[in-house]
């Protein structure tokens, strides 16, 4: 009877797909895979913990607190899942690809480059950007409706290429870029691939059409980022010979931070000291600086805002927050002592980011065996860490499919697990950009907030998720904005 039904499925899935593009079944299964995973995490609700199979490899996935503790607490469990590897052509093996005592020393040397009066520089950054973005969101005012997520992608992608590379490559006035659309088509590439399993191996993918157009953008946004790189160097070599501290910019919009290293300046600093870290090395990172605090950042602030747009109260209430630390001055840019005081912002930006985790699942490799509920997962397992239904508990979270920002109030957070709760990961590699990205998606979504009102047009039955490298919807984000003044 079983096989019956599979061949009945099966027949009828080949029926539905026939004259379908390979596009169109593409954007027709990620949802449904996605949605499948979440209908077995409903399953095992009890112990949140189940097995199944990619191929040959046997995959854990851990929802639960307790459980999703024992992995990321440890200091041995470290290594990245084999997924992580289709990353290696894009990243190499930077921070977020590399393993073991690699990471351990990138770590160590980047660590600084995230330190909190660093950060402090980045503020005007955030500010210029978010203010083209609050111009751009008032030309299209007048439209029936816009989809919130674009916007705000292309003024992340500003932000972080200039807080990064220090350069401008002015993407929310030139979305033709050739930098941005490399990006694009580069991620778009992975994407194909990712979800192609026939395309893993290397040999395969490069022969294929969506390898050669990955390898084809790929090579400009190398070149593009070896080119800053060089030309960044020259200027620290030169300041230091000429004793300038401020090397102000040039034609191509080459800047540098005036007080503190920046991330790009960190890293050659150290590479002039210790040429064993490589200029090839400093582009490794850089582009995933780029990968990590681009997409995700920008899908964290445009679910926020889409959930705001669902309650004009919890609206409201930020509102006037806002109102008490600017009054009715829309344009004063944001200082680090403003952002301290958007509490409730930030609770709702937290609760965005519990219902939808800018990375919906981690992924790790056991090098040991491991002992959980009882159960002894053996060396060679992928253990995945189902953030999107971990946030979802409702032992944890009552309601959990309600946009709550007072779940995390103080008096709310006391005592909760803390491992219940992990849209940065969490232990010792979680993400070491998260203090950045609260930064920005605080001043971000705070300017739109003051110059705005906004309404979500489609209901959340309606929002399809795509889970890839981060989860976004299928159809986009429609929005209505009117302005406040």
């Amino acid at each position: 009877m079983e096989f019956v039904r599979i061949l009945l499925s099966t027949s009828l899935l080949i029926l539905m797909f026939r004259g379908l593009s390979q596009t169109d079944i593409f954007f027709f299964l990620v949802p449904v895979l996605f949605q499948t995973l979440c209908g077995f995490a409903h399953l095992f609700d009890k112990e949140r913990l189940f097995r199944f199979w990619i191929g040959m490899r046997p995959v854990v996935a851990f929802y639960k607190p307790e459980t999703v503790e024992v992995v990321l607490s440890s200091s041995k469990i470290i290594d990245k899942s084999t997924e992580y590897s289709l990353l290696r052509p894009w990243l190499g093996s930077g921070l977020l690809t590399s393993s073991r005592n690699k990471w351990k020393t990138r770590r160590k040397m980047l660590t600084p480059a995230f330190h909190f009066r660093i950060l402090d520089d980045f503020m005007p950054i955030f500010n210029e950007q978010s203010q083209i973005l609050v111009n751009k969101l008032k030309q299209a005012q007048d439209c029936k409706w816009l989809d919130i997520s674009n916007f705000v992608t292309l003024c992340t992608l500003d932000a972080i290429c200039e807080s990064a590379m220090g350069i401008k490559i002015h993407a929310q006035s030139n979305k033709e870029s050739p930098y941005v659309k490399a990006l694009y088509e580069v991620g778009e590439m992975f994407m194909s691939r990712m979800m192609r399993p026939w395309l893993w191996p290397m040999m395969f993918f490069s022969l294929s059409s969506y390898g050669r157009r990955f390898h084809k953008s790929l090579a400009d946004l190398h070149n593009f980022t070896r080119w800053v790189i060089r030309n960044r160097k020259t200027q620290i070599l030169n300041s230091q010979q000429t004793n300038k501290d401020d090397l102000g910019s040039n034609e191509n919009g080459v800047i540098r931070l005036k007080r503190h290293q920046a991330f790009l300046d960190l890293l050659i600093n150290h590479h002039l000291k210790d040429p064993t870290l490589t200029l090839e090395d400093i582009r490794e990172e850089v582009d995933t600086f780029m990968f990590e605090g681009h997409d995700t950042t920008a899908m964290a602030i445009s679910w926020t805002l889409y959930l705001i747009g669902w309650n004009r109260t919890i609206q409201q209430k930020i509102q006037n927050e806002l109102d008490t630390i600017f009054g009715d001055d829309s344009t004063r840019p944001i200082t680090l002592e403003d952002i301290k005081q958007m509490k409730y912002l930030e609770c709702a930006l937290k609760e965005g980011l519990r219902l939808f985790p800018s990375v919906p699942f981690i992924g790790r490799m056991l090098q040991e065996d491991i002992v959980v509920n009882g159960y002894t997962i053996p060396q060679g397992t992928t253990c995945f860490l189902f953030t999107f239904m971990l946030h979802r508990n409702p032992e944890v979270f009552p309601n959990p499919e309600i946009f709550d920002p007072d779940r995390f109030l103080p008096e709310n957070v006391a005592g909760r697990h803390p491992y219940a709760y992990v849209p940065f990961s969490a232990g010792p590699r979680n993400c070491i950009g998260q203090k950045f990205a609260m930064m920005e998606e605080k001043v971000l979504i705070a300017n739109i907030l003051r110059n705005f009102n906004l309404t979500s047009l489609d209901p959340r039955d309606k929002i399809h998720l795509i889970a890839e490298m981060v989860i976004r919807p299928k159809q986009g984000l429609r929005m209505r904005i009117t302005p406040r003044w």
